[in-house]
């Protein structure tokens, strides 16, 4: 009773300081990841000494990474697949044997045995999916193009740090399976699971659902216990949890309840993952970073700078824009955890020393910090950069710019946003007689706009490339996007475009449509206001008429 007790006061205080030191971050403007990592770094045993509940912490942070990657299961479209899973497999690929090759020559380079440098290399090589998840499910990117990339070309990685962590072990511990026996039993498990949790989907997780929804803190509570199992299953057959928990939302996304799971279950895993990332910043060695303080800066630029310009070169070639590239390439500016799961593996099999571990620990400070600047204003950087860039870019970018002969066509209105919002507009101005045409940031609204027999091209409202794809001749352009600042960079471009015709945007608080206004709308669309002055009408229609 007293250790409870102890625990509780421990996690009183961690609680505690990770509030105050959130808002402080928050006045400097600094994301949280950075100040909740600091808090790992202040409360353990190289700060104040406070946390001693580690093995709690890293069972709440475990529980944090299988709601985080059970939700984005959840949100992804199976079909998107299709699409996406050639350029996935490709970047992931081509992005791991050139990280994983110049890597251990730098590692040569810095005077590191070859043992060493290959662990260093194969360490560099993964991206963290907790922070680029997180990051993007911020920023609500999951869906974007970009987004669903970098989800695509983690998936592979995580593949590859499966079989890269069972040739390392066969390589320091003896065993009656030769390394390509035991890579075929981790395949063969592999394709078990998949078709494990497949025909669950198919036959016995929609009744559940079905009859768990009558109740929502039931529907909850199967949610969670759903995410966690098939983590712990996944763990078991000698997987990451990330791809057990991943597979249990994908298996639920087709249910019409994924919303709702997904709305409630946001709050849960913002907290847990906090227990993640102080678990993350109490693991540094301190004493230890100094001494590796030069070779950890020039592999952290090595991995900050090659890693996204390798992705770029390959989706350029691949046909796809270079913001595309540039976003998802930013995506893989760091390295992950498994990395510093691998260096204690290498540890524990007496092939690295403890400096080794420092220093890949020092690099996953580095990268997973300025990385998290660089995605979070990756936006604002690619304005800044985008000439540059020209070079990793076809001349004809045909993955993006694909409205074929439609292209030369000319239309009365586009419409941003293929929300239920934009469909409803567009509906009524085609009743009205007018030709519409489409964009949006997800590949999957582009693709239910098409199916409609309509006209659409996929873009993002903030991309100041845009209006040069669009039939700018037009009358008007309409965003039903609420986002403030995507409507005021939208309004930009096409006046830096020079665009003649009116400009509509969406606003949802008088604040905001004031300073839409003052950015240079024309028209103002309040949904509410309009709804109801529409529902006034509608009434008055019906007392006159009896």
């Amino acid at each position: 009773m007293e250790t409870l007790g102890n625990s509780f006061y421990e996690f009183a205080a961690i609680l505690g300081i990770a509030a105050a030191m959130a808002m402080f971050g928050r006045m400097l403007r600094q994301p949280l990841i950075v100040s909740f990592i600091a808090v790992g770094l202040v409360v353990g045993p190289y700060g104040i000494g406070l946390l001693e509940s580690i093995e709690k912490i890293e069972l709440l942070s475990e529980m944090g990474i299988a709601i985080l990657l059970f939700v984005v299961g959840l949100k992804l479209d199976v079909t998107l697949i299709r699409s996406t899973g050639r350029v996935a497999l490709f970047s992931g690929l081509g992005q791991v044997i050139f990280t994983s090759v110049f890597g251990y020559l730098i590692g040569i380079g810095l005077g590191f045995e070859p043992v060493v440098s290959l662990y260093v290399a194969v360490a560099l090589t993964f991206s963290s999916t907790i922070i680029i998840v997180k990051l993007l499910s911020d920023k609500k990117e999951i869906q974007s193009l970009h987004g669903q990339i970098s989800i695509g070309f983690l998936i592979v990685q995580d593949i590859v740090v499966i079989i890269a962590m069972i040739v390392l072990s066969a390589m320091g511990t003896p065993s009656e399976y030769t390394v390509m026996e035991e890579v075929l039993v981790v395949v063969a498990k592999g394709i078990g699971f998949m078709l494990f949790v497949f025909l669950l989907m198919r036959y016995v997780v929609g009744r559940i659902t079905s009859f768990m929804a009558r109740t929502p803190e039931l529907l909850v509570l199967f949610a969670v216990t759903w995410a966690i199992a098939l983590a712990a299953l996944s763990d078991y057959l000698g997987f990451s949890k990330e791809v057990g928990a991943f597979l249990g939302g994908v298996s639920l996304s087709a249910t019409p309840y994924r919303e709702v799971i997904s709305g409630r279950l946001n709050s849960l895993r913002d907290f847990l993952l906090l227990f993640f990332f102080i678990h993350l910043g109490s693991q540094v060695n301190v004493p230890l970073l100094g001494q590796q303080l030069i070779p950890s800066l020039v592999l952290s630029l090595f991995v900050l700078v090659g890693n996204p310009i390798i992705v770029m070169i390959i989706l350029g070639t691949m046909g796809y824009r270079k913001r595309t590239g540039f976003l998802a390439g930013l995506n893989v500016a760091q390295i992950s955890e498994f990395s510093l799961i691998l260096a204690a593996l290498g540890l524990s099999l007496g092939q690295i020393d403890e400096e080794t571990l420092g220093l890949i620990t020092l690099v996953g400070l580095f990268t997973i910090g300025i990385s998290t600047y660089l995605i979070l204003y990756s936006h604002q950087l690619y304005e800044r950069i985008s000439p540059v860039l020209s070079v990793f870019e076809r001349k004809n970018p045909f993955k993006e710019v694909d409205i074929g002969p439609d292209s030369a066509k000319s239309f009365d209105v586009i419409i941003f946003g293929l929300g239920m919002y934009g469909n409803n507009i567009a509906r009524s101005l085609e009743d009205k007689g007018y030709s519409v045409f489409g964009v949006d940031f997800d590949p999957r609204a582009v693709a239910r706009w098409k199916k409609k027999g309509r006209i659409a091209q996929y873009g993002d409202a903030d991309d100041p490339e845009l209006p040069e794809i669009l039939p700018m001749d037009a009358q008007c352009v309409i965003s039903s996007l609420e986002d403030k600042q995507i409507n005021i960079a939208l309004i930009k471009f096409l006046k830096e475009a020079n665009y003649q015709g009116s400009i509509a945007v969406t606003s949802y608080t008088g604040r905001t449509a004031k300073e839409l206004e003052k950015a240079g709308a024309d028209l103002i669309l309040l949904p509410f206001v309009d709804a109801a002055e529409n529902i006034a009408d509608k009434l008055k229609t019906l007392k006159n008429s009896s």
